[in-house]
């Protein structure tokens, strides 16, 4: 599965290069990767593009057959489908959401040579909520069905034929992020060949800018370089409060900004020269040799139930060296 963070901070120390000048005997010659506030412009306009000129199979979720099998299909407005409603104008259709976010991103993280935070738009369509009464958080650990893809259509990653399980933290931003908005389903359902199903699951797409994506960094020999994203999706079931180090915190609340991100809250940062382990998949966010499940209270089932702050200088123990 290449569905992988990109933003992780080890790739501090990843440079970008490329053949240089013949008669430059280095051979390689560094390339900084481009301002984000250059490539937003050209990924936002490319991904309208497609969104207003390209529709999805709304009238089979309208009127599903049978044998309806809840996939997102995308074609463009022309010729016989000329009269089609586009994906940018979806929302007009009962039941279905078309949105958007808007996320800051720090060049910081995906090693621009400028020093900038750049808001990106992320949009999201939901054909199909789904059943379950909350949507998964970006800590929650889930059971997906996905597909990514290029504007173009080519297929770089899928997981169509077996659903994935994975962290929303633990892949690209912009997938983590998205799937916020949907709801899973019920299930599962015992076949009874030894296989199993889900039903009324939240089905739709993602589409991401470059910068909440993979950037700069080459993926799967597919992906170009600053290119934006589509993922279809379908969310059967997630661990709802996932607690992804096992520290009694729920990840979601170990985001410590509030910026939808857990990769970039680390408090012992400073201590971890040669790793790098954001506060929820950090078993003592403040490396003061005592383990955060020590420093918190718990109930007494073991859920989280409170911070502790024995000093009463306004910051948790857990994360207090001192």
């Amino acid at each position: 599965m290449k569905l992988k963070n990109s933003c992780l901070f080890l790739l501090m120390v990843i440079g970008i290069f490329s053949c240089g000048n013949p008669d430059d005997n280095s051979g390689l010659v560094a390339v900084p990767p481009r301002d984000l506030s250059e490539v937003i412009v050209e990924d936002d306009a490319e991904i309208l593009a497609f969104l207003q000129s390209h529709f999805y199979n709304y009238e089979e979720f309208q009127n599903p057959t049978a044998d309806f099998d809840y996939r997102i299909k995308f074609d463009t407005i022309a010729g016989e489908n000329s009269d089609k409603i586009s994906i940018f104008d979806s929302g007009s259709l009962a039941g279905v959401e078309f949105g958007m976010e808007t996320i800051s991103v720090s060049s910081v993280e995906l090693l621009s040579a400028s020093d900038e935070v750049v808001d990106h738009t992320l949009y999201y369509l939901v054909a199909r909520q789904g059943v379950s009464e909350t949507a998964p958080t970006i800590g929650d650990n889930t059971n997906v069905r996905y597909e990514g893809s290029l504007l173009t259509g080519e297929v770089f990653d899928s997981s169509v034929e077996q659903p994935i399980q994975f962290n929303l933290s633990r892949v690209v931003r912009g997938f983590g992020n998205g799937l916020e908005y949907f709801k899973s389903g019920t299930g599962p359902i015992e076949n009874g060949d030894g296989t199993f199903n889900y039903e009324d699951y939240g089905v739709g797409a993602i589409f991401m800018p470059s910068g909440l994506a993979y950037f700069s960094t080459p993926e799967n020999n597919i992906i170009p370089l600053y290119a934006p994203l589509v993922f279809k999706v379908e969310l059967f079931s997630f661990e709802k409060d996932s607690d992804f180090d096992g520290d009694g915190i729920p990840s979601f609340m170990e985001d410590l900004d509030m910026d939808g991100n857990l990769n970039n809250d680390n408090t012992d940062d400073e201590d971890e020269v040669n790793t790098f382990s954001p506060n929820y998949a950090d078993t003592d966010d403040d490396n003061d040799g005592i383990l955060t499940i020590d420093e918190i209270n718990l109930n007494d089932d073991g859920s989280f139930l409170s911070y502790r702050d024995t000093d009463g200088d306004g910051i948790y123990d857990h994360l207090d060296d001192n």
